[in-house]
């Protein structure tokens, strides 16, 4: 049930402040009837404001779930959002946003994040390649002017170097006697952890941002990944195992490993219905509760 704000103009009569959810049914109606046409510029989040008589809090989260449903496109890209192609339509349930593999579907919604004034971005996953590869085009934003939130608070789990991981392994253990398998996932754990730290305090050198970056080393190896914005938006995925080789050194090695940038990312959206809402929360109680007990703190360095 949608709850609603009376407010009384000087006049006296009752005007009744809508959601962010019915300006995006009203939204998409008009795009479902060709009201608003493929291709065509939507007017700007000022005037939809002002129509609809909402604060731009509430136009903008609107757009986003046009966006989520593949309805919008362009959305946060510091202009005027445009109505998606037909092509680029998502499925007919507005309610039904289609996953995307993580590469694909990560990034748009990282930027979107960075839109608030204060970016809350908690993760959990096996090394944070995707996580550092989608926060680039926000950082490109910043750079470039379009962005500038006050505040960035990043928390990240990984697992720790002191385990026996679940993958990437080695198919048989006694063809990787100098654990060259585990080396390199570190290496690359490390790595991709120190870009990210790095790229996002520079944000406080060159804008002044407040940046607060911080990981914790897991005892498991998760079997998923987790995304967790702005306190109200999870992004879940899978990792996949499969088989494959690799030459490591100069021999060829068969391991068990999954491709992370290529697990679908299921969104979960806080006011999308029942499922969604209670979905985000639980997964903030579960990263919270591993991030305070089990967890403990993590050296990117060796």
């Amino acid at each position: 049930m949608v709850v609603t704000t009376d407010h009384v103009p000087v006049n006296g009569n009752k005007k009744r402040q809508r959601s962010h959810r019915e300006v995006a049914e009203v939204l998409r109606e008009r795009i479902r009837s060709g009201s608003l046409r493929p291709g065509q510029r939507m007017p700007t989040q000022a005037e939809l404001a002002d129509e609809f008589g909402v604060e731009r809090g509430a136009v903008r989260e609107a757009l986003r779930i046009l966006h989520r449903e593949h309805l919008l496109s362009n959305v946060s890209k510091g202009s005027p959002a445009t109505v998606a192609e037909a092509s680029e339509r998502g499925p007919a349930d507005p309610g039904a946003v289609r996953p995307q593999p993580t590469m694909v579907g990560l990034a748009p919604r990282i930027a979107a994040a960075f839109e608030a004034p204060h970016v809350e971005i908690d993760a959990l996953c096996l090394t944070s390649i995707s996580l550092t590869m989608a926060i680039g085009e926000p950082l490109r934003q910043i750079h470039a002017g379009q962005l500038k939130p006050a505040k960035v608070d990043v928390r990240v789990l990984l697992p720790s170097r002191a385990i026996d991981l679940a993958f990437p392994t080695p198919v048989d253990d006694r063809d990787d006697e100098g654990g060259e398998v585990h080396r390199r996932w570190l290496d690359q754990r490390n790595a991709q952890g120190q870009v990210l730290r790095h790229n996002l305090r520079m944000l406080r050198t060159s804008h002044g941002i407040d940046v607060s970056v911080c990981f914790r080393a897991l005892p498991f190896t998760p079997p998923v990944k987790l995304y967790l914005l702005n306190g109200s938006e999870a992004l879940f995925a899978y990792y996949t195992l499969a088989k494959r080789g690799e030459e490591i050194g100069k021999e060829s090695l068969e391991m068990y490993d999954a491709q992370g940038t290529q697990s679908m990312l299921f969104p979960f959206h806080q006011g999308d219905g029942l499922r969604d809402t209670t979905f985000v929360e639980q997964s903030h109680l579960w990263f919270n509760a591993l991030w305070n007990t089990i967890s403990q703190d993590l050296d990117l360095v060796g």
